[in-house]
């Protein structure tokens, strides 16, 4: 696999770079479903139930919740919707909730087990476009912003994500989301991207969603434990993979759109 993976990269980077601006494209990536799994379904409630206890006084209906696809803020908002809360107090504590929500994954991710594990062909995937002219990858993630990055140190992945994107505490609506990461990646390069050149690689109907209602192009992948391929077509993305074992298909994919 490592001398495939090689194979893949030079062959990558034998390609001409590109002439202008308007033929770079940006890949906005989700993590949970599509980068990563948890060890086990409902993991992130052995955090979230008393990170959000701790600021609210109850962890409210989180965990009768089946939160695929929602921002952490949301799944805050949704759990505390019968227990007096509106999103605008939810979002006056979000700096609270944020170190909170830190504490306790850290107290959960650094107890010895193995929590996170990389899905199957991701970091050869990572490694092939970060080394493609075309691409530049960033995060797109319902996760908070310091969670996002702790499960991408946990799992190596870390220096494929050089540019901003958007999270979890940005908005409760993940259809936010693509709008922000452009903004903040614009401001960054000093260009002027335009919604075509961003692609949403994720593994829910929301990320589908979210990337149509901005603009972009979606590639759906099946690696979620929520969604089958056949589900996620019927959401119509621009693409579908079944994983991202195949990194020649995942760059023909890209190299599509």
């Amino acid at each position: 696999m490592k001398d495939e993976t090689s194979n893949v990269a030079a062959s990558v980077t034998e390609r001409p770079a590109i002439s202008s601006p308007s033929e770079l494209r940006i890949l906005l990536w989700d993590i949970d479903g599509t980068l990563i799994r948890s060890a086990r379904i409902g993991m992130f409630k052995d955090y979230t139930a008393p990170a959000i206890a701790s600021v609210f006084g109850t962890a409210g209906r989180l965990a009768e919740l089946s939160v695929s696809g929602m921002t952490d803020l949301q799944i805050v908002v949704e759990s505390l919707r019968d227990e007096g809360f509106t999103p605008p107090q939810i979002r006056e504590r979000i700096d609270e909730l944020r170190v909170t929500y830190m504490r306790e994954m850290e107290r959960v991710t650094g107890a010895g087990q193995h929590v996170f594990h990389l899905l199957p062909g991701v970091r050869e995937a990572l490694a092939a476009v970060d080394s493609h002219p075309r691409y530049r990858s960033a995060l797109l993630t319902g996760n908070l912003e310091p969670a996002a990055h702790l499960k991408m140190r946990l799992v190596g992945l870390s220096h494929f994500f050089q540019l901003p994107g958007a999270f979890g505490e940005d908005s409760h609506d993940r259809r936010d989301l693509p709008a922000l990461a452009r903004d903040r990646i614009n401001h960054h390069l000093g260009l002027e991207l335009q919604p075509f050149q961003f692609i949403v690689i994720g593994d829910t109907p929301n990320d589908i969603a979210c990337a149509k209602h901005f603009g972009a192009r979606a590639v759906a992948v099946a690696t979620g434990r929520q969604q089958t391929a056949e589900a996620l077509l019927a959401h119509e993305p621009d693409a579908l993979l079944p994983d991202l074992s195949d990194t020649a298909l995942v760059l023909r994919t890209f190299d599509a759109l």
